[in-house]
């Protein structure tokens, strides 16, 4: 112990091992949320590791205007060649494995493992994994409209491990959706949003879900365990976690 009860760093990494892989993140999805992957990755990396570890990781950045213009237009085509594209530079960087900072940018997985080579780190799979270790088997889903809605996210969840989905009705989908565009990838957090997510979470509640997945990375900055009675699953840390498991393997 050296002074100020700080230990020898020789000695700890003796002990503890290593980073091995360099993880590629996709960022810019928001950036509001690319800040905790990058906050949560390199504390979990130096809470298992001490000393002065931290991750190896590189990360590509979108300008999110683009992608959010784009995707309220339909032009997943254009965006699924921009992922692909980016994945590609992250692998020619030295990445070992990609990490999509976003649930919605999830629909292009399959392209983008086709397109690099590269495995894809699920943020569905690390959720779900979590999920199931909770002993549940009924979860609600809040997102984007496209997570919610399309087949991609929560059909994974239901073959891949049969989980049992509920996503709000109509009216709470938009309500969920709009506060995502319209506050939180800008940095906004407002209490009235999240009383509307707490009662959006409550009749999911009522509707039979045992717990709730927050199924957008940026709603964890709203939203947290102490806010509803049901077990809540932060995809952001889950994925963040996830992949220190991946790089430490």
């Amino acid at each position: 112990m050296g002074p100020c009860g700080i230990k020898d760093k020789s000695a700890g990494d003796e002990r503890k091992g290593r980073v091995v892989k360099t993880i590629g993140l996709i960022g810019g999805l928001s950036w509001e949320s690319s800040i905790e992957y990058y906050r949560i990755i390199n504390e979990t990396v130096q809470r298992r590791l001490g000393a002065a570890h931290s991750a190896r990781c590189l990360m590509d950045s979108f300008d999110f205007e683009e992608v959010e213009q784009l995707q309220h237009q339909g032009k997943w085509e254009e965006l699924t060649d921009r992922m692909v594209a980016s994945a590609r530079a992250l692998k020619a960087g030295g990445a070992d494995f990609v990490v999509i900072c976003s649930n919605t940018m999830h629909k292009m997985v399959d392209d983008i493992e086709r397109g690099t080579g590269l495995s894809v780190l699920h943020i569905a799979d690390a959720t779900a994994k979590a999920i199931r270790t909770a002993g549940l088997t009924r979860v609600g889903l809040l997102g984007t409209r496209f997570t919610m809605e399309d087949n991609f996210y929560k059909g994974r969840l239901q073959q891949k491990f049969d989980l049992e989905v509920h996503i709000p009705n109509p009216g709470d989908r938009e309500i969920v959706h709009n506060i995502i565009y319209s506050e939180l990838v800008q940095g906004k957090i407002c209490q009235a949003s999240k009383d509307l997510y707490v009662d959006t979470i409550h009749r999911l509640v009522a509707a039979g879900s045992q717990g709730v997945i927050l199924g957008c990375t940026e709603i964890g900055l709203l939203i947290s365990q102490p806010d509803v009675a049901v077990p809540v699953f932060d995809t952001t840390y889950l994925h963040a976690v996830a992949a220190v498991d991946e790089a430490l393997a």
